[in-house]
């Protein structure tokens, strides 16, 4: 059996992130959801896609946009102190936490 090697735990709900290839390259927008099975992100207004829905009765019918997901290595997080698309990298503290942090400007990105 092969070793899938997750991109997924780089980004987490709530990042900001720019997508970095297709038709959406460029956008920036914060991740709304993280699908880890499948290594994709939901990113808020990026890849909108039209859902015609049925009219039910708690909901009216009609054509909703909606974000799709997209592959979570097309994507790479913004740092917040030096504004720009970031590597990430991870550091161990002495009390055994884990934490991410930006490889460009060394700032840390988990509180």
């Amino acid at each position: 059996m092969a070793v899938v090697r997750h991109e997924t735990g780089r980004v987490k709900k709530g990042d900001t992130v720019v997508v970095l290839a297709g038709k959406n390259k460029g956008k920036q927008g914060q991740v709304i959801r993280v699908i880890h099975k499948k290594d994709r992100v939901l990113v808020e207004r990026v890849n909108l896609i039209k859902r015609h829905t049925r009219a039910t009765q708690t909901s009216q019918g009609g054509i909703v946009e909606k974000e799709a997901s997209i592959h979570a290595s097309n994507v790479a997080l913004v740092c917040p102190k030096c504004k720009k698309a970031v590597r990430i990298g991870f550091k161990i503290h002495e009390d055994g936490a884990k934490v991410r942090y930006c490889r460009s400007c060394s700032a840390e990105l988990d509180k």
